[in-house]
């Protein structure tokens, strides 16, 4: 855009470069203003054409030629309406003193495109890959796997972005609500907070959406966007509002310069007129009796008083702005002010200045620069010169030489005198001793106006007689500056009735009390003021022609007021035009002063000279009506239809807003809000009509499907019902009938699209953006579903609606993802082929075709779906059913906490859906088969955990369906395990597996499976569940008892059929049954205990089983171990005391004794016997996994043995011992201790009275048989180490 103010050589040169092609008709496709003023709006035939022999033209091509007519003029008049348009958009812009740019609105968000969207699902995807640098533990991991399938290759996501609801913050922030749940889950570390734990994960996942961009750019991108979203400067928003009505750069740069937008003064009063017309607007209106029609006949009254008072309060805030020059736009120091006086035009008494009001404050500098023609002094003389305004104070120069008289000093003055009178001197020091003054050379006595030249010029100066010089003058610049509220000052000729009664050159001052007060004031010099003023209001200023008899002046024009006319002349032609625009501003005239015909026609044959006799802006109008823009400039605001044309910028600037880069949602920038508001307040345009335009636009896009944001249509619906209803929201107490029946259209046409919003919130809304919108949504249906503004509507109203929205819901929910599951079915069964190669859009395409073929043949679907594969899709599809409710939970049941349970009622209806697709897969089921288990815990596992659903309609239909199968299963179950039992211990080989047999691990294995998915299930109804488990348990004992039973029968079985002599040995398969009975009552523990009082009566009936089978078995191995012993001892009492047999062994020993070496007799029998003993008990020790069992053996194996060799003592107590039977006894004894003293039998159990007995009998036994028989050969009941060594 080019600078307004560019010089005029400059701005000439380029606007006529840049509008050829406008100005051209034949090259251009866009017919220029002028040239459709002059050729009536069609294009000018070309030469070529006319000379032609016309042709009769076919009706298709004349229509068609017709048609192309009518567009091109449709574009035409398009075009012109959006040029008229905005050239009032710029003088909103221009001279603002209603609104403001608002500083406290949302700051909205950078917009993601599809692009963008790509780009972060790559760069997400790159992370999974592993191709960044960025570390991260399993868990973020994790957690950005399930966002990027879940929401980055969402549908909902994709239709989103493209609808321009997302940004770059929702994408943020529905990661770190995914995440929350994560980070509490995880558990406590020692010295790391899950905050921190959360602001990492945050700063990973700004790291990868950010990927290889600098961090530098981007936050500066934000800041300039931001910036761009705050407040905006004229030159931004011109250049917005240029491409929101297609404006081109030339026609804004003519239109700028011709509507003088850089002089408030200018705006200012084109405000004024505007506002005079609309007052008279108003009155025309009350005296026609053309009024709008109203829904009541007193509101017509009303109107009027409503369009003056609204005037009024324009008129008040444009008094209120600060009266100024011009200056840079600063919004920010405009501020409305509260001054409640109403300026009327007509109360002359009222509003009548005085000449205190009319007084000015001047600044002036004076720079004296040299002195030039000062020969008479010597070189070295001292010279200065004074300066003051006459009235002020006097300043003094530096000293100078007088070879060299120059300064360069400036002086400041403030005065109150129009034409002031500015003196300066020239002194020389004097060099008489008795001189007290200076010598005074010269002075010039000046007197300045706002328009004298700024340069330094020279002046020459009055001499005095003491200084011989007469050609003495002084260079100096005299700058004063225009005040405020001074618009205009010069010397005209003045003459009228009441005032400037004499034909007389006066000095004038234009003059600006307040915004609606200026007067016309004659000054003399040296006087703060005004000599005579005419206070403009009520004027019109025009040009006229020369006044025969009143010699001076060259150029006229008067004001004329009803009663009273002053004629003013000027020098030359420029100073009047300036003075005319001055007064035309200032008296709000809707005249405009057009200057004579015979001077336009000067100008335009008198060459650049000419052009000079006219100021810049009427050089700009010139230009702007040579380009057609004339009618647009000069068009009266009042007699325009704002209305409408306040209703297309709207359109215009809402369709710019949502196509720009921000994700506005509908909201309009600071910058468009401010401008519009000033576009309504300045043009009348009603607060009902703006809303309800945009209300409507606002809907059209969202029927479209772009995202709207629900609280703005609350905002707007608001305002309207408001209005509507008589609220006066605005101000206004009418209502047109118009205005009430687009209102309950527009009513009607958004309850339609909130319900329809509602039914598909999980597509309006994904994961719950934009934030709060759904909750929106629902207030305000409830708002638009009210009667008036007054009465609430019912809450069961309410209800039934949201409830009938929500039925629609799930039935949609359930079809989108039915199809969802059918497509990825498809697809998966195609990646699954042997062959499959086939790229994605031709895999695309076969799913169609397929999808179209099943459609067509239903019937053969159903043939090639198996029951497995029916199951398959099932689970699949309860898979996507549970993702469903839970995202529902997650993101939407916020919105719905005001109707929870409607929520509830739509997750039932949503199951209620499935169930039926349920049924028929389980229908379809072998009943054999028990695959379908995993659908019920799946569904039973998500159910249960929710306050809402658990033991519902769906949830007690599901256990409805599932406790046959379940009774059945544990039926079958029950008498699998019992038939294994059966038949496995009548194969049982007793071979060790794990901790017991081959069977007893079968069983209990089955058993914990049995309880493991009993317990998994989860039952919800706890009567069944107690049933479950009691069943179970019952079972259990049931079991674990036949086991019990079945083991100790062959552990029975086993001894008996097993030898009774020493060369019996403990088998793996008798410690196998010991470790069946110690598996047993572990498994016992576990499988038939329960937590619930009696219920815990079958673990201790199979405990006290097994105990007692344990003791029985122990018996039973005791007592062979006592029978094996039994049979050592029947073998010496062969050789009591008494018998023949023990005389015949001791001849027959001693006899071959002499003759060869014989073996110790009897060590053989207790060698076989020792061995016996510890080979038992390192197998049991070794093979036995229960040490209380092995110790309770060797216990009861110690007591007995030892209690029957006791016996054997005691019945031969009267009987001396063989010393054979001696030895062996000692031998037996002696190891017996010692072995079982080794394997941790207590002492007190090896210390008894009966080992005592037996002792102290082989101790004197022993202590016999020495005397008799001269030694024991080595064997003794003392303990030795060389029997010790003996024995190993």
């Amino acid at each position: 855009m080019l600078d307004p103010s560019s010089s005029e050589e400059e701005s000439d040169g380029i606007v006529e470069e840049e509008s050829k092609e406008a100005m051209a008709p034949q090259a251009g496709t866009r017919i220029s203003p002028s040239r459709t003023t002059e050729s009536s709006g069609g294009l000018a035939p070309s030469s070529s054409r006319s000379s032609a022999r016309p042709t009769s033209p076919s009706p298709s091509a004349a229509s068609e030629e017709k048609e192309d007519l009518e567009k091109m003029q449709r574009e035409e008049d398009d075009r012109k309406k959006k040029l008229q348009l905005y050239v009032f958009v710029m003088r909103c812009v221009a001279y603002p003193f209603n609104a403001k740019q608002p500083t406290d609105m949302a700051r909205r968000q950078q917009k993601i495109a599809k692009q963008q969207l790509q780009q972060t699902k790559d760069r997400f995807q790159a992370f999974l890959n592993g191709d960044t640098q960025i570390v991260a533990d399993e868990a973020f991991i994790n957690a950005v796997q399930s966002y990027n399938e879940v929401f980055l290759k969402s549908d909902r996501v994709a239709k989103m972005v493209q609808s321009g609801g997302f940004s770059a913050n929702d994408f943020r922030e529905v990661f770190k609500r995914h995440i929350e749940k994560r980070v509490r889950s995880l558990p406590e570390i020692d010295g790391l907070s899950k905050e921190t734990v959360l602001s990492s994960w945050m700063a990973k996942f700004d790291t990868i959406y950010r990927g290889d961009e600098d961090p530098r750019k981007a936050q500066q991108r934000m800041t300039a966007s931001a910036a761009s979203e705050l407040i905006l400067s004229k030159d931004q928003l011109y250049e917005m509002f240029q491409n929101i009505l297609g404006i081109k750069k030339f026609e804004h740069q003519l239109l700028y310069q011709a509507c003088q937008l850089d002089n408030l003064d200018e705006q200012a009063a084109q405000i004024r007129r505007e506002l005079d017309g609309r007052l008279q607007m108003a009155d025309q209106i009350a005296r026609g009796g053309k009024f709008p029609k109203f829904v009541s006949k007193e509101m017509e009254a009303m109107f009027i008083e409503e369009l003056k008072s609204s005037v009024n309060q324009l008129m008040a805030n444009l008094e209120s702005m600060p009266v100024s020059k011009g200056g840079e736009f600063k919004l920010q120091k405009m501020k409305r002010g509260h001054n409640t006086s109403i300026i009327d035009m007509g109360q002359e008494d009222e509003n009548t200045l005085s000449k205190s009001d009319v007084v000015l404050s001047f600044t002036l500098e004076v720079v004296i620069m040299e002195v030039v023609g000062l020969k008479s002094l010597a070189p070295n003389r001292i010279v200065y010169c004074t300066m003051e305004v006459e009235g002020g104070e006097k300043l003094q120069t530096d000293q100078a030489e007088a070879s060299k008289p120059t300064w360069g000093t400036q002086g400041d003055f403030t005065t109150t005198h129009p034409l002031p009178g500015v003196k300066v001197k020239l002194f020389t020091e004097s060099t008489g001793v008795l001189a007290l003054e200076d010598k005074e050379l010269g002075r010039v006595v000046l007197h300045p106006t706002p328009n004298s030249p700024k340069q330094s010029e020279l002046h020459k100066m009055t001499v005095t007689k003491a200084c011989p010089d007469q050609d003495l003058r002084i260079k100096l610049a005299i700058r004063m500056d225009k005040p405020q509220n001074m618009k205009h000052c010069g010397y005209l000729w003045a003459f009228g009735k009441n005032v400037w009664k004499r034909w007389k050159k006066r000095f004038f001052v234009l003059v600006q009390v307040s915004q609606y007060t200026f007067a016309m004031c004659s000054y003399r010099e040296k006087k703060s003021e005004p000599q005579e003023l005419l206070q403009l209001d009520g004027y019109t200023v025009d040009y006229s022609d020369p006044q025969p008899g009143l010699d001076g002046g060259r150029a006229f024009f008067n004001a004329v007021k009803e009663g009273d006319t002053v004629i003013f002349a000027s020098d030359d032609e420029q100073d009047r035009i300036l003075w005319v625009q001055a007064m035309y501003r200032a008296t709000g005239q809707s005249h405009k002063p057009v200057p004579p015909t015979q001077v336009q026609k000067l100008n335009s044959k008198g060459g650049a000279s000419a052009q000079m006799d006219a100021p810049i802006s009427q050089f700009y109008a010139d230009r702007a009506q040579k380009h057609g823009m004339d009618e647009f400039i000069s068009a009266n605001p009042c007699s325009f239809d704002h209305a409408s044309l306040f209703e297309m910028v709207q359109r215009l600037t809402l369709d710019h807003r949502l196509n720009d880069t921000f994700c506005c949602l509908g909201w309009f920038s600071p910058g468009q809000v401010f401008v519009l508001d000033e576009y309504c307040a300045r043009n009348g345009v009603r607060g009902c009509h703006r809303h309800l335009c945009y209300l409507r636009d606002l809907l059209e896009r969202a029927e479209s499907g772009v995202i709207i944001d629900p609280t703005l249509l609350h905002y707007s619906f608001a305002f309207c019902a408001s209005h509507v209803h008589g609220n006066r929201p605005d101000g206004l107490s009418t209502v047109k009938v118009d205005e009430k029946e687009r209102f309950e259209d527009i009513k009607e046409r958004l309850r339609v699209i909130l319900e329809n919003q509602i039914v598909n919130f999980r597509y309006c809304f994904p994961f719950g953006r934009p934030e709060g919108a759904l909750k929106a949504t629902l207030s305000l249906l409830e708002r638009v579903l009210m009667k008036d503004i007054v009465t609430p509507v019912p809450p069961e109203e309410v209800k039934g609606v949201i409830r009938k929205c929500l039925e629609q819901a799930a039935q949609l929910n359930y079809e989108r993802i039915q199809e969802y599951a059918t497509i990825e079915g498809k697809k998966r069964e195609m990646y699954e082929h042997p062959v499959f190669c086939l790229a994605s859009q031709v895999m695309d395409l076969t799913i169609l075709e397929k999808g179209q073929k099943d459609q067509k043949d239903p019937e053969n679907v159903g043939r090639l779906v198996t029951p497995a594969k029916k199951l398959e899709e099932t689970i699949r599809l309860a898979e996507l059913v549970i993702e469903v409710l839970q995202q529902n939970q997650e993101h939407h049941a916020e919105a719905f906490a005001w109707w929870t349970d409607l929520m509830v009622e739509h997750a039932e209806n949503f199951l209620a859906l499935y169930a039926i697709d349920m049924d028929a897969a389980l229908e379809i089921q072998s009943p054999e088969s028990w695959d379908s288990f995993p659908l019920f815990q799946l569904l039973n596992d998500f159910l249960r955990t929710d306050y809402h659903l658990c033991n519902g309609k769906f949830h007690k239909h599901l256990q409805d369906l599932y406790a046959p199968l379940v009774v059945r299963y544990v039926d079958l179950m029950e008498s699998s395990i019992a038939q294994s039992i059966h038949k496995g211990f009548e194969r049982e080989s007793w071979e060790p597996v794990n901790n017991g047999s081959g069977t007893s691990e079968d069983l209990f294995w089955k058993l914990d499976a049995l309880q493991t998915f009993i317990r998994d299930l989860h039952w919800p109804e706890e009567e069944f569940a107690k049933h479950l488990e009691s069943r179970i348990q019952l079972m259990s004992s049931n079991m674990i008892e036949n086991c019990v039973k079945r083991t100790k029968m062959a552990f029975e079985s086993k001894l008996t059929k097993s030898s009774k002599s020493t060369d019996f040995r403990i088998s793996p398969s008798l410690c196998t049954m010991f470790n069946v009975m110690v598996d047993a009552k572990d498994q016992s523990a576990k499988l038939c205990a329960m937590e619930m009082g009696q219920e815990k009566q079958y673990h201790t009936q199979v405990d006290e089983l097994i105990e007692e089978s344990v003791k029985e078995m122990i018996q039973f191995l005791v007592a062979k171990f006592v029978a094996i012993l039994e049979g050592v001892l029947a073998k010496i009492s062969r050789y009591d005391e008494g018998t023949l047999f023990s005389s015949f062994l001791s001849f027959t020993v001693k006899a071959a004794s002499k003759y060869v070496d014989v073996p110790k007799p009897g060590m053989d029998v207790a060698d076989g016997y020792v061995t016996f003993v510890r080979h038992s008990q390192d197998m049991l020790r070794d093979k036995v996994n229960e040490e209380v069992y092995i110790e309770r053996l060797f216990d009861q194996w110690y007591t007995a043995t030892m209690n029957l060799l006791g016996t054997w003592l005691t019945e031969r107590m009267e009987q001396q011992l063989h010393v054979y039977q001696l030895k062996i006894l000692i031998r037996i004894t002696k190891k017996k201790y010692r072995d079982f003293r080794l394997q941790g039998v207590l002492d007190s159990t090896l210390n008894s009275k009966m080992y005592d007995t037996v002792r102290n009998r082989l101790t004197i036994e022993e202590a016999t048989a020495s005397v008799r028989e001269g030694g024991m050969q080595g064997i003794s009941m003392k303990d030795s180490d060389e029997e010790d060594e003996d024995d190993d």
